[in-house]
């Protein structure tokens, strides 16, 4: 191991929406597990929890401000509004990173095996920027979600993307691998795809995924589909070769069907085909309207970074220095 790495300042980043009935455990668990790590000198006291609420329309920013000022281990970054789970990962690590020399995210009901810390800080400690947290099944989502998951990571390597089978938002960045992601600019934002971008060396950590044990996921079939159209886009213009070769194949079969039919129209022959016309305008109407999608998409980007919006917009920051153990008890 790098002695220079041992006993470092880890940061938790902990994105919040909407999560009054279980962020009060999950501060408790939190802080319970970073007290362990720092008995056994695995982090330095130093070392505090981030809570980034993200526009939550609840009590959990009330809770989370109860929490920071009674445990100076506590922070929270809160958004303006909501700008999303993405962005809020993406804050809470750039301002992580003055004052950490790693950061890791994990989600705020905590269904990632927070016992899996303790190998992420050790892969971290052998010279890894980049730890990813890897689950080791799928067996806690419903089989629609297992399928349209394992589905969608089939088509991202299909595309040619660099991204992890199984990968969530589980991960552990170094401080040189922050300031390199604060390099990025992009509005449109995929960690998963973008982090291993980067190139750093890097390690995976399997982990279970446990049953959430209050509230529900926040995280919709709508911002599930969201993310994948962003993911893909993000990283990948295969889709618009795809839609160019498509294109000229059309082509080709309309030349060689045009000059079929004015041969037979030369020859005398009363051509049949009225409902085959049809289909035909039918069908090529409809790969013409989704390909103008799947461009209009890329569009959509292209216009989204063209205007330069900030990714996020902080409206407070809640940070002490100084631990008060008394308090912390």
């Amino acid at each position: 191991m790098l002695e220079e790495r041992k006993c470092g300042i880890l940061y938790l980043v902990v994105p919040c929406y909407n999560e009054e009935e279980i962020i009060e455990h999950s501060i408790e668990k939190l802080k319970e597990k970073m007290n362990r790590l720092i008995k056994k000198g695995k982090i330095h006291p130093k070392s505090k929890v981030m809570f980034v609420n993200d526009g939550s329309r609840d009590k959990t920013l009330q809770l989370l401000h109860w929490a920071a000022k009674k445990d100076t281990m506590v922070s929270v970054l809160s958004f303006t509004t909501n700008f999303g789970h993405q962005s809020a990962i993406l804050a809470g690590m750039l301002t992580s990173m003055e004052y950490a020399d790693m950061v890791i995210t994990i989600d705020a009901d905590l269904q990632q095996d927070i016992e899996a810390l303790d190998d992420f800080i050790q892969s971290y400690e052998q010279g890894n920027e980049i730890v990813y947290g890897v689950r080791n099944d799928r067996n806690t989502d419903t089989f629609f979600k297992r399928f349209t998951a394992t589905s969608y990571y089939k088509l991202l390597h299909w595309l040619g993307c660099d991204i992890i089978t199984n990968h969530a938002d589980y991960r552990l960045l170094s401080k040189k691998a922050l300031r390199t992601l604060s390099e990025y600019e992009e509005v449109n934002l995929f960690m998963r795809g973008l982090i291993p971008l980067m190139g750093f060396t890097s390690d995976i950590v399997y982990f279970d995924v446990k049953e959430r044990e209050a509230g529900n996921s926040k995280y919709t079939l709508k911002k599930m589909i969201k993310l994948a159209i962003d993911g893909i886009t993000s990283l990948s213009i295969k889709p618009i070769r795809i839609i160019g070769a498509l294109g000229l194949f059309t082509c080709i079969f309309s030349v060689i069907l045009a000059i079929f039919s004015f041969v037979g129209w030369l020859m005398g022959e009363n051509i049949q085909g009225y409902t085959t016309t049809i289909l035909v305008t039918l069908l090529m109407n409809g790969v013409t309207l989704f390909s103008l999608g799947i461009i209009g998409e890329y569009i959509g980007k292209i216009y989204m970074e063209a205007k330069k919006r900030p990714r996020y917009i902080v409206d407070s920051l809640l940070w002490q220095e100084e631990r008060n153990s008394s308090e912390s008890d």
